[in-house]
């Protein structure tokens, strides 16, 4: 996919994206909103037509131990039969153990051991599909004494030993800095530029922890002029590439998001007639 910035299709947008068919580069769905056969996916369907897909699943649950649900990934790779997307992507995070799903990204330790769980459940992924994924780094709001692995660290060699490419959230990084006191400019040193396919932007609310702030990644704000500042280095550092808008709580009008995108368009250098539509 050429670099261009798309929105996250949700629900309440759902009908008047159909009806109007804004120009934004491409439309970004979370895969499990979408697995069963509905009238919501039939619309998809049709905006398939006109629109780029990307493919965002939750709940793969790259981390578990267990490996991968194949029931769960049958029907991942039924919709991505259906929708051709142009990329498909998970998080770096678990969620399902022992049949039992949460409703979170539950997150790892950085080690030689979780390591080998996320590579062999990456590489059976991306077999199961016949093509890459991007792989996301989460918000942190604890660390593991036992890592022995920075996180990047850990992103670059999952890339390297199973050929997977990385989704870099630009909200995450500044969370997970702020809430473990890193350098966000020195957490982008570790990563490969050639692993890196796709970015995600997103707000995040501020809550106050014994008096100290902790932030939270809710997608349910604009954008951040913090992370709107570490974007403006990622794209220095790794160049332009297709990048999304996210705002999945307290959803605005269809017009302040569409603004969004058109403020990642400009720190992308995206003129505003080269919009795919």
């Amino acid at each position: 996919m050429k670099p261009v910035v798309g929105i996250g299709l949700r629900s309440p947008h759902l009908a008047e994206i159909a009806r109007d068919r804004p120009a934004t580069g491409f439309l970004e769905i979370h895969a499990e909103n979408y697995l069963a056969p509905s009238p919501a996916r039939g619309t998809l369907e049709r905006l398939r037509e006109d629109y780029e897909v990307s493919v965002h699943a939750v709940g793969l649950s790259l981390g578990s131990v267990d490996g991968l649900d194949e029931v769960h990934l049958d029907r991942v790779a039924t919709l991505i039969r259906r929708l051709e997307p142009a990329l498909v992507s998970d998080h770096l995070a678990w969620s399902v153990l022992t049949g039992r799903y949460f409703n979170d990204l539950l997150p790892l330790p950085y080690t030689e051991e979780a390591l080998g769980v996320v590579e062999r459940n990456v590489q059976r992924l991306q077999e199961r599909l016949g093509r890459q994924v991007l792989v996301e780094n989460p918000s942190c709001y604890l660390a593991f004494a036992h890592s022995t692995l920075s996180e990047p660290a850990f992103l670059a060699e999952l890339a390297r030993r199973t050929g997977c490419g990385l989704l870099l959230d630009a909200n995450n990084i500044v969370v997970t800095a702020h809430n473990l006191r890193l350098d966000p400019g020195a957490w982008l040193d570790g990563l490969p530029v050639t692993a890196v396919g796709q970015y995600h932007l997103a707000g995040h609310a501020v809550n106050d922890a014994d008096g100290e702030p902790l932030l939270i990644d809710d997608h349910g704000s604009r954008v951040g002029e913090g992370v709107w500042a570490l974007f403006d280095e990622i794209v220095r550092r790794y160049g332009p590439r297709p990048t999304l808008v996210e705002w999945d709580t307290d959803l605005p009008a269809l017009d302040v998001l569409l603004g969004e995108a058109r403020r990642a368009e400009q720190a992308l250098g995206i003129e505003a007639n080269a919009r795919a539509a």
